[in-house]
């Protein structure tokens, strides 16, 4: 199949064009037709399916035949759960939407909240966005939504894993209960079909990988080495291999700090990407590291989450994450759109809980290799396989705050906005 044979608008073909596709991926094939005739959606698809364009470009094209955007409205409303990914996805749009006359711009914290609320006060027909600046925004009177007609939840399942299932309870309140809507999740976990239950009408599944499967071309293996020795045995392999670029992993923002002092102490361009970074810092390391300033970049999950890079050849955990499916999504940032990948976790044996978890969510066991002069003096244990079902963690709820009950939807474009939302610094 092509991209011609989707009954897609001469403008948008013409962007496609220019970005050098013609067949449309699995997830685009199946999810375009049903957006076009107006079903709702609940697809399953791990970053890197292509699942980026399989929702905008048909929202596109369903936008480009509407009533005009009135001030602080958005005809269609795409929340994400980062703000790298709520970036990469208002690019995305902004690549596709080049010859249409659609407006659309991109909210998220770490940034000033000034010029967002300019860009939203001539109302835009796509806002790209993530929870908790959307509602920053909306005590701010500076978006309303009497005009939406389609919602995307874009990585629901990340959304729930980092305590936004409030923040997206509140945002479907404030939203005309007729509207369309698109849900993406890496799976239909339990939680993510509850949360559907309530949010999608006879929707239109779609599913283009097997549950908590990993990239078919992704190759895995285990390097056990004791804790302390992480660090010198990365900077090796990093030298041996001559690796030009690769995505380290850790659980905490003060172990990428450290790690990235290392690597720069040995001679290895690096970077960290974290929350405690400011936005304008995330962009530019992701930056260089695309553009190859920087050979390492060293993430926390959800930093790394929704991270958008070509051909990226290495991924290394080094640090097991507490959460397996986690694995799952740091390795799927290699290995796709068909190209090879190669992940490697550097694994003591005080990850052994960590590493059991992880082979019997992907049910197989992972390959061992020790490297000379790193064998560690405490041995990771081989286990026999964990072949019951796996249950994954809940996500813990985030705490309550103490804000005021949300304005009703309705409340007039001219009421003030309550004094202690006016400096608000959500990070999200």
């Amino acid at each position: 199949m092509q991209f011609t044979d989707l009954n897609l608008a001469p403008a948008l073909l013409k962007a496609i064009a220019d970005k050098g596709y013609s067949s449309p991926s699995p997830i685009q094939e199946q999810a375009i037709p049903g957006i076009l005739a107006g079903r709702d959606l609940m697809a399953a698809a791990q970053t890197g399916t292509g699942k980026t364009a399989g929702f905008t470009l048909p929202l596109l094209q369903l936008l480009s035949d509407g009533a005009k955007v009135q001030p602080n409205q958005a005809r269609a409303l795409i929340l994400t759960p980062t703000r790298e990914l709520a970036a990469q996805v208002a690019q995305s749009v902004a690549d596709y939407s080049k010859y249409m006359p659609l407006k659309s711009t991109v909210v998220f914290g770490g940034v000033k909240i000034n010029p967002q609320m300019m860009a939203l006060r001539r109302g835009v027909d796509i806002l790209v966005a993530t929870p908790g600046r959307l509602l920053d925004l909306y005590q701010q009177n500076a978006v309303r939504f009497s005009q939406l007609e389609v919602l995307v939840l874009d990585e629901a399942d990340r959304m729930l894993d980092m305590g936004f299932i409030n923040d997206i309870k509140k945002i479907l309140a404030l939203l005309p209960k007729k509207r369309q809507n698109l849900l993406f999740s890496a799976t239909f976990s339990a939680d993510i079909r509850k949360l559907a239950k309530g949010l999608v009408s006879n929707p239109l599944e779609v599913s283009v990988s097997p549950e908590n499967s990993t990239a078919e071309r992704v190759e895995q293996s285990i390097y056990p080495v004791d804790k302390g020795r992480k660090a010198a045995l990365l900077t090796q392999l990093v030298h041996e291999n001559n690796w030009q670029q690769v995505l380290v992993f850790t659980k905490t923002k003060h172990q990428a700090n450290k790690l990235t002092t290392h690597l720069e102490s040995a001679g290895i361009k690096a970077a960290a990407i974290h929350g405690n970074k400011s936005q304008n810092a995330r962009t530019k390391a992701l930056a260089d590291f695309k553009n190859g300033s920087i050979r390492a970049l060293v993430a926390t999950d959800i930093a790394a989450r929704g991270l958008d890079i070509d051909q990226l050849p290495q991924v290394v955990n080094y640090e097991l994450p507490n959460v397996a499916e986690d694995y799952v999504h740091r390795i799927g940032r290699t290995g796709r759109a068909g190209a090879a990948g190669h992940a490697i976790s550097l694994v003591c044996v005080d990850e052994t809980k960590e590493l059991i978890a992880i082979e019997r969510l992907i049910k197989q066991q992972l390959p061992r290799t020790t490297v000379e002069g790193y064998a560690p003096v405490n041995t990771v244990p081989v286990l026999p396989l964990n072949t019951k079902p796996y249950k994954p963690k809940k996500a813990k709820p985030k705490p309550a705050t103490s804000k005021p009950i949300m304005q009703k939807a309705n409340a007039p474009h001219h009421a003030a906005a309550p004094k202690q939302f006016a400096n608000n610094n959500r990070t999200s």
